[in-house]
């Protein structure tokens, strides 16, 4: 299996390096629980210094799961040809033994989740003008992807655990291992739907339609993320109000977008950039795929250069049918989640005061394309970041 593993490595003729699983043992004093800082379905992340003293984040893939030799080839392949200061950089990967190694750079801050609405002591005290650079920055990321890199990517897999910080707080996409080429030829990409309930796009989680518009809905999802500091999946100001979304809508409708806001910024925020990301939200996420933005638009907007398309959104009869049949999806994916994981029926539960973050996503049938070795499942996605960092 490793030897097959490494020759379509080779095959991809990647711009990264390769170490061994010396250096690597060295490096996390042979995979210390102390260095660990991350965990999920696939394996565990762990930090580690490099003998030149560079520190990196070191994902380890399980040596049960099939499913992650294709995502690991699938990742390296990806994001080994991108570079751009938004995206996370992969250094290089190892192939030895039974083990399948990704090295990336390491990134202080953990994950946007963590930084937004982890526990009192794990978050972030993040202002108004950082809350808008790291928007900005996923913007700037999606767009590269989109438009500006060679091979234009559909990452998938937006949300909030995917998106890392580094020191000084700016904003880098990681996790490709869902990551879909767009080839120009092709108006959309008919695939089996796998990505995190509560992010993904409804043309996509009800049909497998899949186009770059699929990544913007998730960015407009996290943008709401941002301003309230809440999480779309966890967060129920209301009983009759499945997501954040659901009462981002109703607000618009009243005139009160501003409530959004994190309290605990209190004043200190720009009303106008708030109004500003909140519109943008909600015009990134409508359920129309025609009438989201590009995300070069959405930078352009983010940046004040272009005014916010005012979003339209026709809560009609269908498009109620279609939120149930969403909902139905979500509460299939959680009760497999249950039977499977035992761990966590929401997007971003932790297991425990001390345990790690979790996030469920799920990956449901539905092509032609890919059928014999994508059964219907509900499973755990490593995050390259997703616990306490040290």
């Amino acid at each position: 299996m490793y030897c097959s593993l490494e020759t379509e490595l080779r095959a991809l003729e990647l711009q990264t390096g390769y170490y061994s699983l010396r250096q690597i043992k060295a490096a996390t004093n042979n995979f210390d629980n102390s260095n660990k800082i991350g965990e999920g379905g696939f394996g565990s992340v762990y930090k580690g210094v490099l003998s030149d003293g560079t520190v990196i984040a070191v994902k380890q893939l399980s040596a049960k799961s099939k499913q992650g030799n294709r995502e690991f080839v699938n990742e390296i392949g990806m994001i080994s040809a991108l570079q751009h200061p938004n995206l996370v950089k992969l250094f290089g990967c190892c192939i030895e033994g039974n083990q399948l190694l990704l090295i990336y750079e390491y990134l202080e801050n953990n994950c946007l989740a963590r930084a937004l609405f982890g526990r009192p002591e794990q978050r972030l005290n993040l202002d108004w003008p950082t809350r808008n650079k790291i928007c900005l920055g996923i913007a700037k990321g999606l767009a590269y992807l989109h438009e500006e890199s060679r091979l234009k990517i559909v990452h998938r897999d937006i949300k909030a655990t995917n998106v890392l910080l580094d020191k000084d707080l700016n904003a880098k996409i990681s996790d490709f291992g869902l990551a879909k080429l767009d080839e120009e030829e092709n108006t959309h990409i008919s695939t089996r739907i796998a990505g995190t309930i509560g992010y993904m796009a409804p043309e996509y989680a009800m049909r497998g339609y899949l186009t770059d518009k699929a990544d913007v809905y998730s960015f407009g999802i996290v943008a709401l993320e941002i301003v309230s500091g809440k999480s779309n999946t966890n967060y129920r100001p209301k009983e009759e109000f499945v997501y954040l979304l659901d009462w981002a809508y109703v607000l618009a409708e009243q005139g009160n977008l501003l409530e959004l806001v994190d309290p605990i910024l209190g004043s200190n925020y720009s009303k106008k950039e708030a109004l500003r990301m909140l519109n943008l939200s909600l015009l990134c996420a409508n359920p129309s795929p025609t009438l989201r933005p590009s995300m070069s638009s959405v930078v352009s907007m983010l940046e004040g250069k272009i005014p916010v398309q005012a979003p339209v959104v026709k809560r009609d009869g269908q498009m109620n049918v279609e939120d149930m049949r969403f909902r139905a999806i979500e509460v299939l994916s959680q009760d497999s989640q249950t039977r499977v994981s035992n761990i966590s029926k929401d997007s971003h539960e932790q297991v425990s005061m001390d345990g790690p973050w979790i996030d469920s996503s799920v990956s449901l049938s539905s092509s032609k394309d890919e059928t014999k070795d994508h059964s219907s499942s509900s499973r755990l996605l490593p995050d390259l970041y997703n616990v306490n960092l040290d």
